[in-house]
């Protein structure tokens, strides 16, 4: 998973009001998903 510090504290930080936990652990997992798809983007699919 894709660790970005301030949305990983908020998201997973007791003090943090469970509103913003929420939204910041949607956000981490988004992040996450756009860096996959980043990745796939550079990885060639053939088959032969």
């Amino acid at each position: 998973m894709n660790r970005i510090p301030a949305l990983w504290t908020a998201a997973y930080g007791p003090q943090a009001p469970p509103t913003l936990r929420f939204l910041a652990r949607k956000a981490v997992r988004l992040a996450d998903f756009v860096r996959m798809l980043a990745l796939a983007d550079h990885h060639p699919f053939t088959t032969l």
